[in-house]
């Protein structure tokens, strides 16, 4: 053994962890089935098993439909942000149904975990505390019980004692997460493992444990807002763009059946640099405010603070909308913001933000109740997006009169859903947008 401190391969300094070596011998572990045999996939004699819904809607429309069993799922978060009580609540509504669910704490004690749960209406006598933090110990109460899910919180307080590292260190993160994986294939028992986010926003411990486990969700909002939104970025048995929007109060995390009227519940009118979008996370349209400030620099350069979006897509767009629309930002700062805190990731979104950081520049609020989506390319031209229809559907619901949209999506329109207004270039929903 010798100090290293630069890697010999990638060249990075202080980026070599150290991991004990367990030699083979009695302790090693054996396979998760007694006898491994191929079965054709064609086969129809073993069907599927049914999923366990978690009682919440939210969250099974996120897991794709519900708990599969025999699946190891991760779900992170920033400290305090409510996966605890997520956890909790799910616990709740799945023992309500009858089966047992085992809640496993390394972080909090019996009485503390009671509390939490009696303050959340989560009490049931099937819903059963355990504070271990050994993985043997876990393992042994498992193997005497079975349990409709388990959840363990956290996989980062979690030890074995085969290895000589400290709790939360890479090889111990690793190792327990191997052996919950094999414990829910052998059983199977769905789990749930909680992890911590680093200041990175990544899950705590290796990137190895993202790709181990089946499904993982994180849990994001502010601290200081009481909006939450649970996203899959990881899902073997669903899609991965759905979405559940919940809000935290005194009591816990209570679902948000119609996120579109929270988002847009304080949206200012007349205002400009204000546009609404309908995209689209999974299968569900969401009306949400994207917001630009576009404002005289009083520095060398100017600056450009982005939320909610890509930043290298808003530059993007003010590279387009100063070529193609003869419009300039060069000497301005400018910031984007959507509001709520949702992300767009979609190309969608381009439209919407280009127009809400015109209306700012010119200080022209955008023409009432119109909303506006579809992706800019390069050469100024809108491109058709998915779902238009859908799209539509969703802001003629919330008293949206108008909507621009690429010309291409056009033709998807169902007669009755409000004033179309089809356009193929930007500077022509620019014309549009603004009554120019």
């Amino acid at each position: 053994m010798r100090w290293q401190g630069r890697c010999a391969d990638c060249g990075e300094w202080n980026c070599i962890v150290e991991e004990a070596v367990i030699e083979e011998g009695p302790h090693v572990r054996p396979s998760w089935q007694a006898e491994s045999q191929a079965i054709p996939v064609t086969d129809t004699t073993l069907p599927p098993p049914p999923r366990i819904s978690t009682g919440i809607a939210e969250c099974d429309r996120v897991l794709g439909g519900g708990i599969v069993p025999g699946s190891l799922m991760l779900v992170g978060g920033d400290p305090g942000i409510g996966k605890s009580t997520l956890m909790l609540q799910v616990c709740h509504r799945v023992a309500e149904r009858g089966g047992d669910v085992l809640y496993v704490s390394g972080e909090e004690s019996f009485d503390q975990t009671r509390l939490r749960a009696g303050r959340l209406g989560a009490l049931s006598d099937h819903l059963l505390l355990l504070t271990e933090t050994g993985i043997e110990a876990i393992r042994n109460h498992l193997a005497n019980h079975e349990y409709q899910l388990v959840v363990v919180d956290s996989i980062q307080s979690v030890y074995s004692s085969l290895l000589a590292a400290v709790p939360g260190s890479v090889s111990q993160v690793r190792d327990c997460a191997n052996e919950f994986l094999r414990i829910a294939k052998g059983k199977p028992v769905p789990i749930f493992l909680v992890g911590h986010v680093t200041k990175d926003g990544a899950i705590a411990g290796p990137r190895l444990l993202e790709h181990l486990v089946d499904t993982v969700l994180y849990f994001e909002g502010e601290g200081k807002q009481a909006l939450r939104i649970l996203r899959a970025v990881k899902n073997r048995f669903g899609s991965t763009n759905e979405i559940g929007v919940f809000e935290m109060t005194d009591s816990g995390l209570l679902e948000v059946p119609n996120p579109s009227a929270l988002f847009l519940n304080e949206r200012p009118e007349g205002v400009s640099g204000s546009v609404v979008i309908p995209s689209i996370e999974g299968t569900r349209p969401l009306l949400v405010e994207v917001q630009a400030l576009v404002s005289e620099t009083h520095l060398a350069t100017p600056r450009r603070t982005v939320t909610g979006v890509n930043p290298n897509r808003v530059s993007l767009l003010l590279a387009v909308l100063e070529k193609r629309a003869g419009l300039h930002f060069s000497d301005r700062d400018v910031f984007v913001n959507v509001a709520g805190g949702v992300k767009l990731e979609e190309p969608a979104a381009d439209l919407a933000i280009a127009l809400a950081l015109v209306s700012s520049l010119m200080n022209v609020p955008v023409t009432p109740h119109i909303v506006a989506f579809g992706e800019v390319g390069l050469a100024g031209e809108i491109r058709a997006v998915d779902m238009a229809r859908q799209r539509v559907a969703e802001a003629s619901k919330f008293g949206f009169t108008k909507c621009i949209l690429p010309k291409g999506s056009a033709a998807d329109i169902e007669a009755g859903q409000g004033e179309i207004l089809a356009v193929s270039r930007i500077s022509q929903a620019i014309d549009v947008a603004l009554e120019r």
